[in-house]
């Protein structure tokens, strides 16, 4: 089954990548047994949980050497008792084993495209073993199939593991989620905080991305794993409404109360758009909420999307594919102030400005200094895609948001926009002086595109 789904995706041009827990496992695997499923199972071992003599002890620290059968002193993580912690550093057999998976699975017939590793940071008992180990697992990985990818779950400084013999990239918190959160919303990624202060701070915005990217290789900035939600953070829609708390005490109604599509839109143009691999939680494109884990792991609305953010995702990611300079193209702050940002993704070839007003009390005037990405003086930039409170507008496609509630009702507005479709919201800019002013109202966002010129 796995082979032909990896087979299916391959010829859709998709990937795979496994999610690869190697640091623990649960306690009714049959290493540990804890519930004893297996005990008494023919063609089964012992468990290390069951007895002392299981093939499978040596897998896990035990901190009392007396309590067998049924030993319950052993480490987890974080201390969970039903997340044994796996014991790389005294078994050789379990690490043996372990960098087998790793190669089998980005092997033929299964070839899947890469790992992404859970906690990797935390995989052994010390940061000496744990970069010895993933030394050796992207070995075999990279023998068996140079193409496959390694992305880490890491918070913090990546530096030291991306130095080209360890992982690739990184599930980007530090230099992606957590900044962008913070500016759009003023709320901490989980929703545990809101700091009136950070929100709008472009300065803070600024700071912080140029703090954490600077810690990245450029290759592993490029591909990094640029996310607004997962499955261990709030919605990032819920996060728009500015509620502190989690389901737990506010219940599940309210991470949809009070919540501001137009936010979330602005945020995903950022995330179409900044350096990385702009990656959507399942859900996100339909307008799902939710609190922390486990709230932020609903099942997809079938039948019942937000139609809006479903074409707005499709159009920017659209956008992001059709122009390579937002995959490879430097990146140059342009312009800030209070909740109002700019900056450029330019190359020798293409020039791309994006920019933002974040104000929810009407418009703001913007003066851009293109020049400083290579737009020359009367050059002209196009608007490619465009969001507000009412709207979004890309590729001759206008979805009021009063209109469009039903995939039919979409359908229909899209047949009868035809003649709209030259109707661009916002531009085109003259580079005068090597400047263009750009005026957005609240809760928008815009890109623009330099237009080729006759002579290119």
């Amino acid at each position: 089954m796995f082979i032909e789904l990896v087979e299916e995706a391959h010829s859709r041009g998709m990937k795979i990548i496994l999610d690869g827990v190697f640091n623990h496992c649960g306690s009714f695997n049959k290493w540990m047994d804890r519930e004893r499923i297996y005990e008494h199972q023919e063609g089964y071992e012992k468990g290390a949980y069951v007895s002392a003599d299981s093939p499978y002890r040596s897998f896990f620290k035990f901190q009392n050497e007396h309590e067998w059968p049924y030993n319950s002193f052993y480490d987890g993580w974080w201390g969970h008792d039903t997340l044994p912690k796996l014991n790389y550093e005294e078994s050789p057999k379990l690490e043996e084993y372990i960098l087998q998976i790793a190669k089998k699975w980005v092997s033929p017939p299964f070839h899947a495209d890469g790992w992404r590793l859970d906690v990797a940071a935390d995989l052994g008992f010390s940061s000496e073993y744990n970069h010895s180990f993933w030394k050796k697992f992207r070995s075999v990985v990279k023998e068996a199939n140079p193409d496959a990818l390694i992305i880490a779950e890491h918070y913090g400084d990546p530096g030291a593991w991306l130095h080209g013999d360890e992982w690739d990239t990184v599930m980007n918190y530090d230099a992606f989620m957590e900044p962008l959160t913070w500016f759009f919303t003023g709320m901490e990624k989980h929703s545990d905080d809101f700091h009136l202060g950070m929100l709008g701070n472009a300065d803070s915005f600024i700071g912080a991305m140029n703090y954490h990217m600077s810690r990245f290789m450029a290759p592993s900035l490029q591909t990094a794993m640029n996310e607004l939600s997962n499955h261990d953070h709030s919605r990032f829609l819920t996060r728009t409404n500015h509620k502190v708390g989690r389901v737990d005490r506010l219940g599940h109604a309210a991470a949809a109360e009070g919540v501001n599509p137009a936010v979330m839109r602005e945020a995903v143009v950022m995330q179409m758009t900044w350096p990385g691999a702009p990656t959507v939680y399942y859900g996100d494109e339909a307008g799902v909420c939710g609190f922390t884990d486990p709230d932020n792991r609903r099942t997809y609305p079938w039948g019942n999307e937000d139609q809006m953010m479903l074409g707005f995702h499709r159009a920017a990611i659209r956008m992001h594919r059709r122009y390579p300079v937002l995959s490879h193209g430097s990146l140059k702050f342009l312009y800030k102030h209070y909740n109002c940002l700019a900056y450029g993704r330019f190359s020798q070839k293409e020039q791309v400005i994006v920019v933002f007003n974040n104000n929810g009390d009407g418009e703001r005037e913007m003066k851009i200094p293109v020049w400083e990405i290579g737009v020359q003086k009367m050059e002209v930039l196009d608007c490619v895609l465009y969001t507000d409170e009412n709207q979004f507008w890309a590729a001759g496609e206008v979805l009021p948001q009063e209109k469009c509630q039903s995939a039919d009702t979409c359908e229909e507005d899209e047949k009868a926009s035809e003649e709209e479709t030259n109707t661009v919201p916002v531009g085109p800019y003259s580079a005068a002086g090597g400047e263009i002013v750009v005026t957005l109202p609240s809760y928008s966002a815009v890109v623009l595109v330099k237009r080729e010129s006759k002579n290119s």
